[in-house]
């Protein structure tokens, strides 16, 4: 790679920094894809991982807009030069794709490609990817290829890298899913430990209780009392190791991407419209972030399933200094000095509890037949 000019070899000690700082495959497919575009100078580009039933379990592409990705349909099968690639691991550079016996057409809303080079991406024998490059953005010699012998060495080590970042991201996904498994087995081995004696206790004084309702109502009276107390402390339990557990996905995407998937779901799960907006508001820190979405979801709970609600708009915004969550249905309503008293706190002191641990607040307006709205602000954001 001697005879490089400088500014290549700074290209490609970039692409593959560039690689390597990627833990997850999404983003290690797409960082491939776009160094090996920009590095050889190609109008498009392609990475694909193939599924083990003749098509692609994923195809990222470069160059091509996401109207003309979409335009362009499903995902290819593995047929032609892309089947070339994935069953002969050799390279294949061309100077006209489109005249190659093995072509089969593309569909309508394809670019038009010309000349060609596709590397296979290789783990040991295992042929894990196909990296295809198309229309060097160059003069081309009559009737030739502009992809050059030096363009494919380039690639060849480029894909050698590649099946490094990808081996390794998909060694992250896995020992993170292996994590995630192993935490939700010592949760739930905690819970059968904690919350079972309690409830097992509960069930005894339940039963002790009935037992005395005639004969000694007084002492009745004071096992009816335990049994409410150990009812308690059954949940405190049961949330305080859920608590443990911060969702995956806030880790991953981040509140405002985490809080828009779980929207989504309700909203498809639901007969009730669910919404989601937001508007001006950056990171905060991970307690806050876990704080708002947990919130979140309690107060979507209690307005889906209890409310009747044919609406529930949340959003998130910034105001002055502060992030503001804000949960509104359309529901039944429901006097909060009345629930408060009957013991009934729909979740209310929870949500009281995580706000303030977060140097939050949280406000309820609410009255029967006018719905209610569940209002979290927090500093920051």
């Amino acid at each position: 790679m001697s005879h490089r000019p400088a500014s290549g070899l700074a290209a490609v000690s970039a692409a593959l920094l560039a690689m390597s700082r990627h833990l997850e495959v999404g983003d290690v497919l797409k960082t491939i894809v776009t160094s090996a575009r920009e590095l050889l100078d190609a109008q498009y580009a392609a990475l694909g991982v193939p599924d083990d039933h003749g098509g692609f379990a994923q195809f990222v592409v470069d160059g091509v807009s996401d109207e003309q990705w979409k335009a362009i349909g499903p995902l290819p099968r593995q047929h032609g030069i892309l089947a070339a690639m994935l069953h002969q691991a050799k390279p294949e550079r061309l100077a006209d794709v489109r005249k190659d016996p093995r072509f089969g057409g593309w569909p309508e809303a394809h670019p038009d490609m010309s000349d060609f080079l596709g590397l296979p991406i290789t783990d040991g024998d295992e042929i894990i990817g196909a990296l295809f490059l198309a229309n060097k953005m160059c003069p081309k010699p009559a009737g030739g290829c502009g992809f050059t012998a030096e363009d494919e060495e380039l690639l060849s080590i480029l894909a050698q890298h590649a099946a490094i970042a990808l081996t390794n991201a998909r060694l992250y996904e896995r020992s993170r899913e292996l994590t995630i498994a192993e935490e939700r087995s010592r949760l739930a081995h905690e819970l059968h430990d904690a919350v079972s004696q309690k409830l097992f206790s509960l069930r005894l004084t339940a039963q002790a209780a009935a037992a005395l309702v005639d004969r000694d109502p007084t002492r009745a009276k004071g096992e009816l009392q335990q049994v409410a107390t150990l009812a308690a402390e059954a949940v405190d339990e049961l949330r305080a190791a859920v608590v443990e557990l911060r969702p995956a996905a806030l880790d991953e995407d981040g509140l405002i991407a985490t809080l828009r998937t779980q929207i989504q779901v309700l909203d498809r799960a639901h007969t009730a419209r669910v919404t989601f907006g937001t508007s001006g508001v950056r990171a905060l820190p991970a307690a806050q972030e876990e704080a708002l979405l947990r919130v979140a979801q309690e107060a979507l709970h209690n307005a889906l399933r209890h409310s009747g609600a044919e609406h529930v708009d949340v959003t998130l915004t910034r105001r002055s200094t502060w992030t503001v969550l804000r949960i509104t249905d359309d529901g039944t309503g429901f006097d909060p000095t009345a629930v408060r008293r009957a013991g009934r706190h729909l979740g209310l002191v929870s949500m009281r509890h995580r706000a303030k641990s977060v140097g939050g607040r949280l406000t309820v307006a609410s009255e029967p037949g006018k719905g209610a709205t569940i209002e979290m602000e927090v500093p920051g954001g």
